[in-house]
């Protein structure tokens, strides 16, 4: 094993790599796993960050799993109340995986100015509200206080704010129907903070406040209000609880995944896990093209020494090792190359968030990136075998050779 080591030391550190033919095809076998990498990182780096961003987004205006009355028809306002005292309401303690559970209510409201109006609707939130979300979102002012004693606090949106040209500080009169009145009711809302969440579907729509205000429109008792919001630790088992959900609520009670009411969101995000299996298939194939093509020149450009080897009581799988080692070397130089630039560049996005997008068309304001040692690793690991496994078949190409012809070989 010394000897193999030896030889291997010699192909690599030798002049042969520098003054050899073979040194540009090394050069560029070395640039094409780099590349593979840099381009499979970023692969995964974007497109699980989109899909996180846009998961957490969708979760923060509805949470995971809802639960409403049936009577509401999948309704975005809330028409007929639920009763707040559940068996599964503050705590979700029959289904295991749940780690929150909020009661909201929601009523269509137009915003009117001296200028302009827009329709929203209007969500009332209550002291169980997880504000995690939003204090993320916020751009100015703070988040309303529902905490204490009735106000006229809410939050809205920046695109609301630019679009009805109000500011943190302004007075927000708010119109509501209600059933049996002719004349609408009037709420002069105080602005205390905008947010803006980059998915311009919600930010055109909602306004956050106290859930009293929903109850009091609607005539509604302090027990009563629109749904129940669930969310969940693990997003992946959302399919496996929202059934379970299901079968612990009340049979008066619907339950619905967002998986299910965005269906066609999350069909347009699975579509980024196919892209990103597209894009690693092709990455190592090429790079295992690449490094098969750097093997065999460097293999007919060591026949003297194949032979040579030979002669002196080498096995074809002796020889072949040596040159397998080679190859392993020029993988992991390649490797460290392709994550040095590949990680410079999502951490340089991640942190200085140079790459924007549109989010009317990607629901996010700038490219998302995800970084989790598990995919890198994976790549990393990945890469090394699957081109590795590929390099042994041309590698018998070393069998075939004969050494008393070899070492005539010029």
């Amino acid at each position: 094993m010394n000897f193999e080591f030896f030889v291997v030391k010699r192909l690599i550190g030798g002049k042969s790599h520098k003054s050899s033919i073979s040194a540009p095809i090394i050069k560029i076998a070395i640039v094409a796993i780099a590349i593979g990498v840099i381009m499979m990182l970023v692969s995964f780096a974007t497109g699980l960050g989109l899909q996180e961003k846009i998961r957490e987004k969708l979760a923060a205006f509805n949470g995971h799993i809802n639960i409403s009355n049936y009577d509401n028809n999948s309704s975005q306002v809330s028409l007929v109340p639920v009763d707040k005292n559940q068996e599964f309401y503050p705590e979700f303690n029959s289904v295991e995986g749940i780690s929150h559970v909020q009661a909201v209510a929601t009523k269509f409201g137009i915003i009117r100015t001296e200028t302009d109006f827009e329709g929203v609707v209007v969500k009332g939130v209550g002291t169980d509200y997880n504000w995690s979300y939003f204090k993320d979102f916020l751009v100015k002012g703070r988040l309303p206080n529902v905490d204490q004693q009735l106000n006229d606090e809410v939050l809205i949106s920046d695109y609301l704010s630019r679009r009805l040209k109000l500011k943190v500080g302004d007075k927000m009169p708010t119109y509501f129907l209600r059933e049996g009145s002719e004349r609408p009711l009037t709420r002069a809302f105080e602005i205390t903070g905008i947010y803006d969440s980059g998915f311009m579907e919600f930010d055109k729509l909602y306004v956050l406040t106290d859930i009293r205000h929903i109850q009091r429109l609607n005539r509604w008792e302090d027990n009563e209000v629109g749904n129940f919001e669930v969310f969940l630790n693990d997003f992946d088992e959302i399919d496996e609880k929202g059934q379970e959900v299901y079968e612990n609520t009340g049979s008066f009670l619907d339950t619905q995944t967002i998986t299910k009411k965005y269906y066609s969101i999350f069909e347009w995000l699975a579509l980024f896990d196919f892209n990103i299996a597209l894009i690693i298939g092709i990455m190592i194939l090429v790079a295992g093209i690449n490094m098969i093509t750097a093997l065999l020149v460097l293999i007919l450009e060591r026949t003297q020494m194949i032979g040579i080897l030979k002669a002196l009581g080498s096995n074809d799988w002796t020889i072949r090792k040596i040159f397998l080692y080679n190859a392993a070397y020029l993988i992991i130089k390649g490797l460290f190359w392709g994550n040095l630039i590949g990680l410079g560049i999502l951490l340089a996005q991640k942190y200085f968030k140079l790459i924007p997008l549109n989010p009317k068309t990607y629901y996010v304001t700038e490219v998302p990136v995800y970084l989790s040692w598990d995919y890198i690793l994976a790549v990393n690991l990945g890469t090394l075998l699957l081109c590795m496994l590929m390099l042994i078949i041309p590698s018998v190409i070393i069998s075939k050779i004969s050494p008393s012809r070899a070492i005539k070989f010029e």
